[in-house]
């Protein structure tokens, strides 16, 4: 059996899931890991057990005996990682969000491509099994024609959480708020399985958290299946609630959360038909640091075979950079105080 062997670079909060995984998978190593913090990137060294500490990133991808780079950095320095890893040959694996610029995501999109390695993105919540099914009835047309698709994605981060670095908030590195960082994989999961967006409405605001980017933001969505839609994204309601999905075509509904499906109905139905399938329970909405590790494990396997079968990842640079378009659009939206048009 052949190892696929791994590298994180940017060893913060999100690292220990990636570093989690790696080592649970028997067919994964983690060879080296880095930081321009010398005692973080040591400290994720010690708790995995690997061998080589890095606080500089182009020497660290000259080794010879990685295959795949973890992007763990903030999310403004994704592409100029992912540039980095391509162009020493390395497979790409980006956390959330593949980047906060138009420009960096085509840039980063394209070396991976133009250097023949894999681009994938942490957008865990697409192997949800809740979500699979979802996704497969919806689009089947079994729920009919699509009217409304909605995302309610309501975290609680506390100043606390905003203050712990100097990026978190702020638009330089960040990219935005609570639709960037936090709402980004409810965002992602929306478009996944109701198709893409056409055109949006939207307001945005820091309404509790002082902090440059948003904390709360409502949008109207209009999808090229002609349905309509709401994303609702705050990082500022306590209890922080679990990210909820509504489907609604004219022959019935699906809601689900991460708790599990809170209704499967169709016309007809005199009780729900929940599909048979054990959630993953991502997590994560009262506490990044509580996110669980299984989508990120799925994810990992995912890219080994994707090597391994010369195919693409689950989750691809260009379909992962959807959801951040949408998000710049939303922005442009509040901003300007009118429709934009997503081409």
């Amino acid at each position: 059996m052949k190892t696929t062997r791994f590298a994180i670079v940017g060893c913060g909060v999100i690292a220990p899931s990636h570093a989690t995984s790696i080592t649970k998978n028997p067919r994964a190593e983690l060879v080296a890991v880095c930081d321009i913090i010398k005692e973080k990137a040591e400290e994720l060294a010690k708790t995995f057990d690997v061998a080589h500490v890095y606080t500089d990133f182009t020497e660290m991808v000259k080794r010879d005996d990685i295959d795949v780079v973890c992007i763990c950095t903030p999310s403004g320095m994704h592409a100029e990682m992912a540039v980095i890893a391509a162009e020493a040959g390395k497979h790409v694996l980006s956390e959330k969000p593949l980047e906060i610029k138009r420009d960096a995501m085509t840039r980063m999109i394209a070396v991976c491509r133009d250097r023949g390695v894999k681009l994938g993105c942490v957008f865990q919540r697409r192997l949800m099994p809740e979500a699979i099914a979802a996704k497969a009835a919806f689009s089947s047309g079994e729920f009919g024609k699509p009217v409304l698709c909605d995302a309610y994605l309501k975290y609680y981060r506390s100043p606390e959480y905003y203050k712990s670095a100097g990026w978190r908030g702020t638009w330089e590195m960040d990219g935005g708020g609570a639709l960037m960082n936090q709402g980004v994989h409810g965002i992602d999961l929306l478009l996944w399985m109701a198709g893409d967006v056409k055109s949006v409405t939207a307001r945005t605001g820091h309404l509790a958290r002082d902090i440059e980017v948003e904390d709360t933001a409502v949008a109207l969505l209009e999808f090229g299946s002609g349905a309509f839609g709401v994303i609702e994204g705050t990082t500022s309601v306590y209890p922080a609630q679990d990210s909820r999905f509504e489907l609604h075509g004219e022959n019935g509904s699906i809601i689900f959360s991460d708790s599990g499906f809170a209704q499967w109905r169709k016309i007809g139905d005199e009780t729900d038909s929940f599909p048979d399938v054990e959630s993953l329970g991502i997590g994560g909405s009262s506490d990044p640091a509580a996110i669980s590790s299984k989508g990120h494990y799925l994810q990992i396997d995912d890219m080994i075979d994707a090597i391994a079968d010369d195919r693409d990842p689950i989750v691809t640079g260009e379909s992962a950079r959807k959801a951040v378009d949408l998000i710049l659009a939303i922005y442009d939206s509040a901003a300007s105080g009118k429709t934009v048009e997503l081409t």
